[in-house]
C-alpha cells in the first residue's frame, strides 16, 4: 500500500491519479478531511500533529508520501510543521515505511544563484527557516540510515484547478478575471516555475525507483526560464487577446502587509522576485530521460481550457 500524507491539495490529489495510472490500486488518502480521489482509494481521518495518528496513518504503508500543507501562517508553520514531520518519520521508522518528502524552496538563498540540489540553505524569514529544519530532520535520518527517504523539491507552482501560487493568483486568475495582470518587483527576471501534475507525476517516479531514495531531487521545470514579461506575452498569444500587466513595486507590499496578514507573509518571498530564479533540475532529466515535462505553452493551453470549461 501506497499512503499519500496531506492527500486533499493539489499535489496530493495529482499524485493520487499517478499512482494509481501506472503504480498501484493500493492507495490509502490520509488528512483531516480525506476525500477519495480515485474510485479504489480508502480513507483515513488524522490530525498528523498526534503522534499516535500517524502511527495509524502510516501502519501497513510501503512507501508515504508526505505532501501536507498549511496555510501561509509563521505562527501556526513554526508550531506545527517540525512536530507532523517529526511524527511522520517515527511513523516510518516504526512501521518499516518508506518516505517520500514533497519539499519546496523556501530554504535556499534568494540572491540570483542558480538553485541546485547541493546548494546550501540560506533561509530569508521564519517560514524558510521551519522548511530548513523540517528537510534537515529528513537529511538527518538518511543520513544516519535509519530511515529510507528521498526528498522531492519543487520550485514555484503554476497550474490548474486546486493550484495555489503568486502567479496563479496575480497572472492567471486574472485572466479569467479579465483584470489588469500583475507581477511582484520585476518582470524582466529569469523564472522557473512547474507545472503542479508535472511535479506530482515526477514524485510519483521517484518514489516507485527504489535506486532514487536517500538523496535529495530537484523537479522538471520547463526549460525555457522564461521572464513574467515573457510567460505574459506567450499567454496573449494562446488566449489571442492582449494581455497587460503592471509590475508591483516592493513599497506597494510594504503598504500592503500594515493592512494584510496575507500580504505580511509574502514579505519573506518577495526578494525572489527581484532577481533570476533559476532552478536546475538536470539531474532529474539526465536519470529520467523518458519524462516529459510540461512546456508553459502547453501548461497554458490547459489552464485556458479549463478556464472556459
Amino acid at each position: 500500500m501506497q499512503t499519500i500524507l496531506g492527500a486533499n491539495g493539489q499535489i496530493g490529489e495529482e499524485l493520487a491519479r499517478e499512482l494509481k495510472r501506472n503504480f498501484t490500486d493500493d492507495i490509502r488518502i490520509v488528512s483531516r478531511k480525506p476525500n477519495k480521489i480515485n474510485d479504489t482509494d480508502s480513507i483515513f481521518s488524522a490530525d498528523l500533529s498526534v503522534k499516535e495518528n500517524a502511527l495509524e496513518a502510516v501502519k501497513g504503508s510501503d512507501i508515504a508520501y508526505f505532501t501536507l500543507g498549511l496555510p501561509m501562517n509563521s505562527d501556526l508553520w513554526e508550531k506545527q510543521f517540525p512536530l507532523i514531520t517529526r511524527n511522520v518519520i517515527d511513523a516510518c521508522k516504526i512501521n518499516g515505511t518508506k518516505l517520500v518528502f514533497f519539499d519546496n524552496t523556501y530554504m535556499y538563498p534568494q540572491d540570483g544563484q542558480v538553485l541546485t540540489e547541493a546548494t546550501l540553505f540560506s533561509p530569508v524569514g521564519r517560514k524558510g527557516r521551519v522548511r530548513k529544519e523540517m528537510a534537515e530532520m529528513v537529511l538527518k535520518e538518511i543520513q544516519s540510515g535509519e530511515l529510507e527517504a528521498v526528498i522531492c523539491r519543487a520550485p514555484e507552482f503554476y497550474g490548474p484547478a486546486k493550484t495555489q501560487s503568486i502567479t496563479n493568483t496575480l497572472v492567471f486568475d486574472n485572466i479569467k478575471k479579465e483584470k489588469r495582470l500583475k507581477v511582484p518587483l520585476r518582470d524582466d527576471k529569469k523564472r522557473s516555475l512547474i507545472w503542479t501534475p508535472d511535479a506530482s507525476r515526477a514524485t510519483a517516479l521517484i518514489g516507485n525507483t527504489p535506486g532514487a531514495f536517500g538523496q535529495t531531487w530537484h523537479l522538471p521545470v520547463d526549460d525555457s526560464r522564461s521572464t513574467y514579461r515573457q510567460l505574459i506575452a506567450l499567454a496573449a498569444e494562446v488566449y489571442g487577446k492582449a494581455l497587460k500587466h503592471t509590475v508591483i513595486p516592493k513599497f506597494v507590499f510594504k503598504i500592503g502587509s500594515l493592512l494584510s496578514n496575507s500580504t505580511k507573509e509574502l514579505q519573506e518571498l518577495l526578494p525572489r522576485y527581484e532577481h533570476d530564479n533559476i532552478f536546475d533540475d538536470s539531474k532529474f532529466r539526465k536519470h529520467f530521460p523518458d519524462f516529459k515535462a510540461t512546456t508553459y505553452k502547453q501548461g497554458i493551453e490547459q489552464i485556458k481550457k479549463e478556464q472556459l470549461a
